[in-house]
């Protein structure tokens, strides 16, 4: 196999370090609109657009939100690693219009917490925001080139919705402005729910002014329930602020264009939001907005999906409290097909906590705790195999399981053989890909936990295996790990 080098990728605020080869093998992704696998093409060659629902910063993000968000981060990495295009990430911030249930009433989920809190909303939505970017940049995010917040982009928001009620797309009530189902002849199809199965008493609200049951939200107006509603702006239909869905359609259009190559998001955003966004972006557009439409599947916790409504969530901060590291988050999230449901257990993470760090000692073992070279091609028909067999894993659909198999197969096939450059190289490719495998600092080992492994060597000589496990049990119990390799103790902060 021979690699050629790639167009360098686009402009990233996160530094880089790397150089990126493609080779000439097809990316096959599942399509949630076809409902099958295709091969991924993009409208501009070498140039890919994609769009990523963010969150809505109303409280800090669960670990089953951030599954979705990792599974377009790795999908933004193998685009760059595995094929060097060039992405324009857009990865949106909601901080107004997401009412309570995804419905088309009730409070909206910011103001409902700055009510709580008699703060005001953009104070709930900075603070969580700021929480939100920490966490993201403790697991190790690839920054997007654009984050838009919704309350940036009411012009926008206005414009779109005047262009659906000249197109006979939308309507006005007395409470708001709502998208008709019944004009868009292709409503349900990304989700399944088309008109003929929605009932009008499931998720759908009740509004007698509504043409059909299922008609969204484009525009809220402030009276009603929402007369008290603070983010309100001025528009053709008076004093409002934007349904949840037209925030994403304008956000996405604004920064990558009318036709874009992938959106990405969890599944509960399937319907109604995706379903939604597709329907106000086609009838105020000339052509599919979407050519591909990626979905995480749920994290569940036991039998039920991880939710903020059932109050069975976990933070990033709720795992560092257990005594792992963010990396170790990612590695278990990324470690199953993002098409398979996660159950996740403590366990789980915990034998994630334990593979990650051996890849992690073969990285440094391979490259001496330094940036792997890169290659232009290679000579070994052995790595070979173990090159092709990551990047056919990575290429059908985001085999993560199987490309970490292969990484497992090719460590222990460098046991029995000599490590070279071209080794080097395949890690260079994992460590990008992956996100959770660069080499760390390590921290200088406090003067009363070295003076307890000086001890432990003095015992181990004079063959006191006694004192010697006594003094390992004193230094984990101050935070450290020892491990008896042959060059002598390895000493790892726990």
């Amino acid at each position: 196999m021979t690699l050629t080098r790639a167009s360098p990728p686009g402009s990233h605020r996160a530094p880089r370090d790397f150089i990126v080869y493609s080779v000439s093998m097809s990316l096959h992704l599942y399509n949630t609109f076809t409902k099958k696998e295709e091969e991924f093409t993009t409208l501009q060659e070498g140039r890919v657009t994609m769009y990523t629902c963010g969150p809505t910063v109303y409280g800090r993000p669960h670990i089953g939100n951030y599954s979705s968000f990792l599974m377009a981060d790795l999908l933004r990495r193998w685009f760059e690693a595995g094929h060097g295009y060039t992405v324009t990430h857009v990865k949106n911030i909601t901080d107004v219009g997401h009412l309570r249930s995804d419905a088309d009433h009730g409070d909206d989920k910011v103001e409902r917490e700055a009510k709580k809190e008699q703060v005001h909303p953009l104070d709930i939505a900075k603070r969580y925001t700021k929480q939100y970017l920490e966490d993201e940049k403790k697991l190790r995010f690839i920054e997007p080139e654009y984050r838009p917040r919704a309350t940036e982009t009411i012009p926008e928001m206005i414009a779109m919705i005047e262009v659906l009620f000249d197109r006979g797309h939308a309507y006005e009530t007395d409470d708001g402005v709502y998208f008709a189902v019944e004009t868009f002849a292709d409503y349900g199809k990304l989700s399944g729910n088309t008109l003929e199965q929605l009932d009008a008493g499931a998720r759908i609200a009740v509004n007698e002014q509504k043409k059909h049951p299922a008609d969204f939200a484009l525009w809220k107006k402030c009276v009603g329930e929402n007369a008290e509603h603070i983010l309100r702006w001025e528009s053709p239909w008076g004093e409002g602020f934007p349904g949840w869905h037209i925030e994403c359609s304008c956000m996405a259009r604004k920064f990558l264009g009318e036709q874009i190559d992938i959106h990405t998001g969890g599944e509960d955003l399937i319907f109604p939001h995706h379903e939604c966004e597709i329907a106000q972006s086609e009838c105020s557009g000339e052509r599919p907005a979407v050519r591909y439409w990626l979905h995480r599947r749920f994290i569940d916790m036991g039998s039920e999906k991880m939710s903020k409504s059932l109050g069975n969530v976990l933070t990033l901060s709720d795992i560092e409290n257990m005594g792992y590291d963010p990396m170790d988050l990612r590695y278990y999230l990324l470690s199953v097909h993002y098409r398979t449901n996660l159950k996740f257990t403590e366990k789980g993470l915990n034998d994630a906590h334990k593979a990650r760090r051996k890849i992690m000692e073969w990285v440094e073992e391979v490259c001496h705790g330094e940036p792997c070279r890169t290659m232009t091609s290679f000579d070994s028909a052995q790595d070979d195999i173990y090159i092709n067999a990551f990047h056919d894993a990575m290429n059908a659909d985001l085999n993560t399981p199987a490309a970490l198999a292969v990484v497992f197969d090719y460590m222990a096939h460098t046991r029995t053989h000599d490590v070279d450059s071209e080794t080097q190289s395949f890690i260079h490719l994992l460590r990008h890909t992956f996100g959770c495998f660069d080499p760390t600092k390590e921290e200088s080992i406090p003067p009363e936990v070295q003076d307890l492994i000086s001890q432990r060597e003095e015992a181990r000589r004079q063959k006191n295996f006694t004192l010697s496990d006594e003094l390992r049990v004193k230094v984990e119990e101050l935070g450290y790990e020892v491990r008896d390799t042959e060059d002598g103790q390895a000493v790892k902060k726990k």
